[in-house]
């Protein structure tokens, strides 16, 4: 059943020893948004962020993706359905080209098989071309042709960033969760990531969920952003909303400041 919601966390708990990180928190993404999540450090949403990706379990409370309850899901079960994840830290095969790098994610191709390989080669060749027209497509889209032989490793960072973006292009997502884009890229490629996410919302459909220090980007990309406190949702709106609010300005930078 397809609803308005690819992401639906309800009332989820998360402690670790005594310390309480995520309390009874309960947000969503709505399908075709970019939505952003903030807050100051310690405020919970990494914990909240890794509940979702299936990297940690919850306590208690639910996570639902595209209607069905994932809670306890692992990424790589979560990935099989149409949920991906990019990394602050790019995770690029280094010694593959930025074309192999993206050319390995599709899953379950013949190829991986030793009995297709010797007795379906032709199946292995066709869907391996399919795969490579595939690759190209989004290397092109991403404007990333002039590094597409260059090893994955001798990237710089920001055009990492690309790559792992690219590769979520690889498959059919139905969300793309976003860890800290903008760590570690300097402004120029930043300015190209963030009008390839743009363009991957408005001309494909593709839908963020978006945690991220870096406001002018948030306040660029997202709508609505939400704001995490104290392991709590505090707030959710359009960023202006959230910067021309005291009390969510107190609460991000710990003192009242003035917002223009």
């Amino acid at each position: 059943m397809t609803t308005d919601l690819v992401i639906d966390v309800r009332s989820v708990t998360k402690r670790f020893g005594g310390l309480l990180a995520v309390n009874n928190c309960s947000l969503s993404v709505k399908r075709g948004s970019i939505t952003g999540l903030i807050g100051p450090n310690g405020a919970g949403k990494s914990t909240l962020f890794n509940m979702v990706a299936g990297n940690i379990v919850p306590d208690s409370g639910q996570v639902i993706f595209d209607g069905a309850d994932v809670t306890g899901m692992k990424p790589y079960q979560l990935f099989r359905i149409g949920m991906l994840r990019t990394f602050q830290i790019a995770h690029e095969f280094s010694q593959m080209t930025a074309l192999e790098n993206l050319m390995m994610v599709p899953g379950d191709q013949p190829g991986e098989h030793l009995v297709s390989t010797w007795f379906r080669p032709g199946l292995v060749k066709s869907r391996e071309t399919e795969v490579r027209k595939k690759a190209l497509d989004v290397i092109d889209f991403l404007k990333l042709g002039h590094v597409r032989n260059e090893l994955a490793g001798n990237l710089s960072g920001g055009q990492k960033k690309l790559l792992e973006l690219g590769r979520t292009m690889m498959v059919d997502a139905k969300v793309v969760l976003l860890d800290e884009v903008a760590a570690g890229v300097n402004k120029s490629l930043l300015n190209d990531l963030a009008g390839n996410i743009e363009r991957m919302n408005r001309e494909l459909g593709y839908t963020f969920f978006v945690i991220e220090h870096d406001m002018d980007l948030i306040g660029r990309l997202c709508d609505p952003v939400i704001v995490m406190a104290q392991g709590e949702k505090i707030a959710e709106g359009p960023m202006a909303e959230i910067r021309a609010n005291p009390q969510i300005v107190e609460a991000y930078f710990g003192t009242p400041v003035e917002v223009a």
